[in-house]
Formats: structure tokens, sequence, C-alpha cells
């Protein structure tokens, strides 16, 4: 009787803790995450779909880092902001440089941005970096142009696609 009964706790448990799949009322499931290459928007991540100064945002890594672009056509300057993983908060890095690529003509050109620290960045780091050359952000919107954004965090080198496009569709402002 007790193998029985010994039997019947063991297949009970069994039973309980594989033979259901329902978690429960207060178990959230989610999708897993998307990969480098599946990476078309920023839908179902958890970061917004913008940067905090309202520009285009750059994945660095697998999202371990962001960059946000923005582009002021009046002026013709590009700044990009070094951000955190949610791509909510600016990270100082050491780099006094950053440098971004792009292809004009089938030649490959290559801009540096220059570190221009906010007032909240400590000394001798930068979230913040700044190009005056117009050229650049002619260059962004060409066709093929295929812009990087280069830069090292913490010893780390990192490579960013850059998508800036003021006229396609999907896009709001």
């Amino acid at each position: 009787m007790k193998t029985l009964l010994f039997t019947s706790a063991i297949i009970s448990m069994t039973f309980s803790l594989v033979g259901c799949k329902d978690a429960g009322p207060n178990v959230e499931t989610s999708a897993p995450p998307a990969t480098v290459e599946t990476h078309d928007n920023h839908e179902g991540h958890d970061h917004p779909s913008e940067g905090p100064h309202h520009g285009g945002l750059i994945e660095l890594g697998n999202e371990e880092y962001h960059a946000e672009l923005v582009h002021d056509e009046d002026t013709g300057s590009v700044t990009i902001y070094v951000l955190n993983a949610a791509a909510t908060e600016q990270i100082p890095i050491d780099s006094t440089e950053i440098t971004i690529n792009v292809k004009h003509e089938g030649k490959p050109e290559q801009f540096a941005l220059v570190a221009s620290p906010d007032a909240t960045d400590p000394q001798g780091k930068s979230s913040r970096f700044v190009s005056t050359d117009a050229e650049l952000g002619e260059h962004l919107d060409e066709e093929g142009a295929d812009p990087k954004l280069v830069l090292t965090i913490d010893g780390k080198s990192f490579r960013g696609t850059i998508e800036h496009d003021h006229d396609h569709e999907d896009h709001d402002h």
C-alpha cells in the first residue's frame, strides 16, 4: 500500500510539473527578441522609435547601445548622441571623435564628428558628437550612400547602419 501511495504521489508531482503548460494568469510571455538581421523597424522593441532629441536611432551591437542622429537641414549640421540600450539616456564615452562612412559616387568618404560634450557629461567624456560639414548631411540622403557610424565604447568597436531618409512614407515627424 505504501508503494502505491508513493507511486501515486510521484506521478501526480510529475504531471503537475511537466504536464500542464498553463503558467497561470499572472505570468506574461513574449516573443523572442529580434536578431540584428531582422531589425527592419523598431516595433516590438523595448526602446522608442526615435531618440530623446527626436532623431533617428542607430543600433550598435546587438542592441547593446544605440546612437541618435539629428540632422539640422537649416545649418547642415549632423549631431550624434550616444545612448544606452533602451535608447533613453545619453552615455558619455572617452572618444574625442567618431566617424561616419558613406559612399559618394561609388567612392568611400569619411566624416569625423567631433566631441561636443553636454553640460552633464563628465570631464574628458562626451555623449554628443557634431559635424558642421554640410556635405555629410547631403550624402546621408543619397541613394546608395550606405552610411555607417563607427565608434568605440569602453574599448569595443561598434559599427551601426544609418537609415536616414526624409522621403519614406512610414516616417512620422
